[in-house]
């Protein structure tokens, strides 16, 4: 007796394995290159920002007060209690203060204490604390915060005071040198016999004896981390390369035609992808489909007016993603003003469609032109994928030959009570997945400044997308090549993306399937020539056992 056997099936290539790597290894280039960069920082800083004395050396703005005293309180320097105290000591941590009155023959006093013995001797006492510095802004310096405590004019003279842990107090420039220990102190400025009118411009100076150890460990850990995360992501994308030799397709399972999921599909009515060749067939009945891959086919593809399809564009250069942002800058502009036209066009429509039940076919055109075009942009240099290095068309039309396509079918018809809803209170739940696929925006850097008016970098988060498009440009960045997997999701977040854009702009009233229907287009593409596939009406029958 002999059993009859199929052809062996292969297993497919592991991709999810590489796509792991690849997202691992372009999350630990993030901290890499941050411990790498700042470890070079701190070694630069401390061979050439010293003086001779091996400070580091920070202007402070002139401090001026009426009161008798300036402080500045709270300097918390704390350990646990397991961690004993020569480990302070091990930093070989040194703060100087170096002052100058403003008044010519005028006593200054420094001086460092324990907080609550300073608190104690200015109870009842005016005094300024220092709680901030404001930044240079332009035609201005930089100037001191002070916070005013109202009290007594003048002050017991401060050098009598025995609890001051480091004092220094004289005519002229004075200056403090304290070592750092644990607990909570704070510094204290005055005039010599405790007068008020206190009024000095002075230096802040930090030695660190640990900053070289710690700069090179920083760079250590950072070549470690780093060299691991390009490894890592030469890996996952080229192990993630699509084989030259594919195997057969598994064979499909017969589906029952009464199944109310499997059973029955609705066609696609948008002119950009190709209708079922029957409204109540399976997706497997449609040649287009049928001859796809399994693993492609995970899910019938969901019903929706909105078709998005992206090619990907290979071969891809692999540095241009790098000021793709910089080249689409002339394209920002425009849509800049076109999606202030889109608004304004929705809002027209709105009314119509409430009075009418349809949405003018000239203004729906108009608003599909916007969505193309943004498509376009976002798929060459934003979070639709970085998957083309043609630049976009300066065009409202559908661009067929573009990389990019984007089609909305036109409603003859649209509910007039769902127009007052639908973009709101039933696209809630949308709203929020879209918030965590969009995020704030593509990835990318940004100049700004904060209240106090200093100059900053922002990192723009882009949510899941962006963080996506961000591996598949570091993946083409170090490997040359785009993961075919990886375009497939984020070719589908867009999708997502675009078919609630088109919902809440009322340019539809299908509401946007809670189905991530991955891949670049909107039916997969059949197999490579020559590979073997079975007619649409027949399936392999079950091993039969034969005598």
């Amino acid at each position: 007796m002999s059993t009859a056997t199929n052809n062996p099936v292969h297993p497919p290539r592991p991709a999810n394995q590489h796509l792991a790597a690849l997202i691992i290894g372009c999350l630990l280039i993030l901290p890499g290159l941050g411990l790498l960069l700042g470890g070079a920082g701190l070694g630069v800083t401390y061979a050439v920002g010293r003086d001779d004395a091996g400070y580091l050396s920070l202007t402070v703005p002139a401090l001026s007060s009426p009161s008798p005293a300036i402080t500045v309180e709270d300097i918390v320097v704390e350990t646990g209690p397991d961690v004993p105290s020569w480990v302070l000591d091990r930093l070989d941590l040194d703060l100087r203060l170096t002052a100058r009155p403003l008044a010519s023959g005028q006593d200054v006093f420094l001086g460092v204490a324990p907080a609550s013995s300073v608190t104690s001797y200015l109870a009842g006492v005016a005094h300024d604390q220092v709680v901030g510095v404001t930044g240079a802004r332009s035609g201005t310096s930089r100037t001191a915060v002070l916070r005013s405590t109202p009290g007594a004019a003048t002050a017991a003279a401060p050098t009598t005071q025995t609890f001051w842990t480091a004092s220094a107090t004289g005519a002229g420039q004075q200056q403090l040198s304290w070592r750092l220990t644990g607990g909570q102190w704070a510094v204290v400025i005055m005039n010599a016999d405790g007068s008020a009118g206190v009024a000095v411009s002075s230096i802040i100076g930090v030695r660190a004896g640990f900053l070289l150890p710690l700069a090179l460990v920083m760079i250590g850990i950072g070549l470690v981390l780093t060299g691991l995360a390009i490894a890592l992501i030469i890996r996952g994308a080229s192990g993630s390369r699509p084989s030259s030799t594919r195997n057969p397709p598994l064979t499909p399972a017969p589906v029952d035609p009464l199944d109310p999921i499997n059973g029955a599909n609705m066609p696609m009515t948008s002119p950009m992808s190709p209708p079922m060749t029957s409204p109540m067939s399976s997706p497997m009945a449609d040649p287009a489909v049928s001859s796809a891959p399994l693993s492609r086919l995970t899910h019938p593809r969901a019903v929706s007016p909105v078709a998005l399809n992206a090619d990907l564009d290979e071969p891809l250069s692999r540095w241009l993603w790098l000021v793709k942002w910089f080249l689409a800058i002339p394209h920002a502009v425009v849509l800049a003003f076109l999606w202030v036209a889109f608004s304004v066009v929705s809002l027209v429509a709105f009314f119509a469609i409430l009075f009418t039940g349809r949405y003018p076919r000239g203004l729906f055109e108009f608003n599909v032109g916007v969505l193309r075009w943004t498509w376009r942009v976002a798929y060459y240099a934003g979070s639709g994928g970085l998957g083309t290095d043609r630049y976009p068309p300066f065009s409202l039309g559908l661009e067929p030959d573009y990389p990019a396509r984007l089609d909305i079918a036109y409603p003859e018809r649209l509910s007039r009570g769902l127009v007052l809803v639908k973009w709101w209170l039933l696209a809630i739940p949308q709203y929020l997945i879209v918030g965590l696929l969009v995020g704030g925006g593509t990835w990318a850097w940004s100049w700004a400044r904060d209240a106090n008016g200093d100059g900053r970098i922002d990192v723009l988060s882009g949510g899941l997308l962006g963080l996506l498009v961000l591996v598949a440009g570091l993946s083409l960045l170090f490997a040359g090549h785009y993961p075919q997997a990886l375009f497939d999701l984020v070719a589908g977040l867009n999708r997502w993306v675009y078919r609630v854009i088109a919902y809440v702009a009322l340019m539809t009233d299908v509401y946007p399937p809670f189905q991530l229907d991955e891949g670049g287009s909107e039916v997969p593409p059949g197999p490579p020539t020559g590979m073997p596939q079975m007619p649409d009406d027949r399936v392999d029958p079950a091993p039969q056992l034969t005598g």
